[in-house]
């Protein structure tokens, strides 16, 4: 991956989440306390965000940081929500593998 085909992840996912949310650039200017021009050019891909601008989006879009970088399509954007959904059963598969193991 270039840093180019990385800059327009970035840029769409900012976009996609803001749009999620049903806010505006202005909306989200607001909220992050960036200028609105700054979240055009975020979009527009024309600038890079700070890491503590890119934590407090993540935070606003309720996601973790490393989200805001990844590709359309590695994961569903469900992905939390399906795991939360399992978490059960993950544990305790997870706990029959370690009895099982620790019994051998």
């Amino acid at each position: 991956m270039t840093e180019k085909e990385l800059h327009k992840i970035f840029s769409a996912n900012i976009r996609k989440y803001r749009k999620s949310l049903g806010l505006s650039q202005v909306q989200l200017a607001k909220k992050t306390g960036v200028s609105v021009n700054f979240i055009n050019d975020l979009e527009a891909g024309k600038k890079w965000a700070s890491p503590a601008t890119m934590i407090k989006l993540a935070n606003l879009y309720k996601i973790e940081t490393y989200e805001l970088l990844k590709p359309p399509g590695l994961m569903p954007d469900n992905f939390g929500s399906i795991l939360k959904k399992y978490a059960d059963d993950i544990h305790a598969a997870v706990d029959e593998a370690r009895l099982t193991i620790l019994k051998t």
